[in-house]
Parts: structure tokens; sequence; C-alpha cells
């Protein structure tokens, strides 16, 4: 089964369980969202990534640009480890790290969650690949991709559990779109995929498509 048809479960399992007021106030927020105009302003094929330097989940620094010097850069921004949805594409993601390093890539994940969280994220996963952590999100507003979450949502992740300034470590509520970049040698994004719905990810077998194109077109 892929990431796809999981997603699409979980969709269908978590609007099962969940009261009408409370999918009905989620929809409101999804479409505010869609409409805010923060697809228009994400970075997007064409576009030269930032050069930054992150924490790993062991507090060990990693520089995208040194990473450039070996090859591609796949890089997928990704909610937190408390999100189902994220859990099911970084698994998704590990399953097919071979075939992304076959193709003389590096994957990284990034999320806000502080690096004792993001360690917990990488070991219950059992995660190969490193997972960064973006503090207050400076990195994912360089490439466009934040937002806030609306009060009226706050006490309904509260009833989920979801404490969002603790994994984070701030109290501004912000969030990344979920998003993947597949990123060329001299830092030019050749593939992007932003989405405002937290529910729908990037397919990773097309990650390996679009490394074999640039592949192709070096």
């Amino acid at each position: 089964m892929g990431l796809t048809q999981d997603l699409a479960d979980l969709t269908a399992q978590t609007a099962a369980q969940m009261p009408d007021d409370v999918k009905a106030q989620m929809a409101a927020a999804a479409e505010a969202l869609a409409n805010s105009g923060i697809l228009a302003q994400s970075l997007k094929a064409g576009d030269t990534i930032p050069e930054v330097t992150l924490p790993d989940a062991t507090e060990q620094w990693v520089s995208l640009p040194t990473l450039l010097k070996t090859g591609p850069l796949v890089i997928s921004f990704y909610r937190g480890g408390w999100c189902p949805y994220c859990n099911l594409e970084l698994r998704a993601l590990q399953r097919l790290l071979p075939e992304i390093q076959a193709q003389g890539a590096t994957l990284v994940a990034i999320s806000p969650e502080t690096p004792d969280n993001s360690l917990s994220t990488t070991e219950k996963h059992d995660l190969a690949f490193p997972v960064l952590s973006d503090e207050r999100n400076r990195v994912a507003k360089a490439f466009g991709l934040v937002f806030t979450v609306p009060e009226a949502l706050r006490p309904i992740y509260d009833a989920f559990g979801i404490d969002i300034p603790a994994y984070n470590g701030d109290d501004s509520f912000e969030l990344p779109l979920p998003a993947t970049y597949v990123v060329a040698t001299d830092g030019t994004i050749v593939h992007a995929f932003v989405n405002t719905d937290y529910q729908q990810r990037q397919d990773p077998e097309g990650i390996v498509a679009a490394l074999k194109q640039l592949a192709v077109a070096a």
C-alpha cells in the first residue's frame, strides 16, 4: 500500500471519529488557509533555496550548502512528530531512502520541533536521514511556508493532546505547510510540492522521478 492510500485511509478513520462541530471548524480553517495566498509566496521550481544551517536531532549542525556539494538535495518540511500524517510521510520516505540515495541525493526533513522532540521522532520511526530543527520556523519562513494556527483551533489541538508550544519551544503557534523540494547542486529548486491541506503529501515515487529527470538533464 502506498502513501497516498495510507493518507486516504487515515483521513477516513479520523473523519469517522471526529465530532461534526470540530469537522466544521477545521474545514473552515482549511478553507481560510487555502484562500490566504500563502501558496503564491512559497518557493517554487526555478527559485534558489536560502543558504542555511540547522541542528539535527543530536544538536549537530547541518549545512544545506555543504550537503549540495555531494549531490542533489531532497527537503521535506513537516509539521511535527505529533502529526499522524507527517509520521506516515516520514515512514514512506524512510522506505524510499535507498532509491533516493541511489540517485546520488541526500534527504533531510525539517520541522519547527526542538532537537529533543526531533530525536524522539527519529528514534520512533528508526529514521536513517537527518531530521533538522527549525527554531521559530526561520527557514520555513524563508521558503514562504509558515502560517499561524487560528485561535479557534487551539482548544481542539489541546483536546487531542497536542501542545504545539511545548513541541516547538515557543508560543507562536506557527507551523509550516507540508512541502517537498528537490534541489539541484547549484541550489536551484527543480521540483516543488506545497499544499495547504496537511492531509496531502508528495508521493515519494515522484521524488525519485524528479531526481532521475535531473540526472538526465545534467
